[in-house]
């Protein structure tokens, strides 16, 4: 597996955020039985992730995560697995600093925990899981606690964490 970062924020090399972004991206896809993915991860921070949610969701703010999926690999029905990728080009991921920092401070929780949680969760996104539908974000949810605490990581859900 590849994760290509492009970091345009020099404050994520202190975090470490190849590092984090290989281990989480590898946890996720091992979970899941994907083998030989490639993912892009536009590391930035938030005035460059509110230019693409304004481009990309019609919403004019900065978030913490963003991901274009390189197919469509959703499931059938609500709650289901999706379909397995054919294009091991999975998509990219583009993740604000600004945004994450801030969000983690709220929460009380180390910065490389919450992105960590995030890039599992874009990572998800790519492989086709969503988090629209009640059933869909039980399973994708899940997914996310699952993978989290076998990296030693807390339930990221457990405090209404967004």
């Amino acid at each position: 597996m590849i994760v290509d970062v492009v970091c345009e924020d020099d404050r994520w090399e202190a975090l470490g955020l190849e590092a984090l972004a290989e281990t989480a991206c590898a946890a996720t896809l091992a979970r899941l039985g994907v083998e030989g993915a490639e993912i892009a991860l536009l590391a930035c921070d938030d005035a460059r992730i509110a230019g693409l949610n304004t481009e990309f969701r019609d919403k004019p703010t900065p978030t913490n995560v963003l991901s274009w999926p390189s197919e469509e690999r959703g499931a059938e029905a609500p709650g289901g697995d999706p379909s397995p990728p054919k294009d091991l080009e999975l998509g990219d991921i583009a993740i604000a600093y600004d945004t994450c920092a801030r969000e983690a401070a709220e929460a009380g929780k180390p910065m490389a925990d919450h992105v960590t949680h995030l890039i599992v969760h874009g990572t998800l996104h790519l492989l086709g899981y969503d988090h629209i539908d009640d059933k869909d974000a039980a399973l994708m949810e899940g997914l996310e606690t699952e993978i989290l605490g076998k990296m030693g990581l807390a339930d990221p859900y457990g405090d209404a964490e967004a």
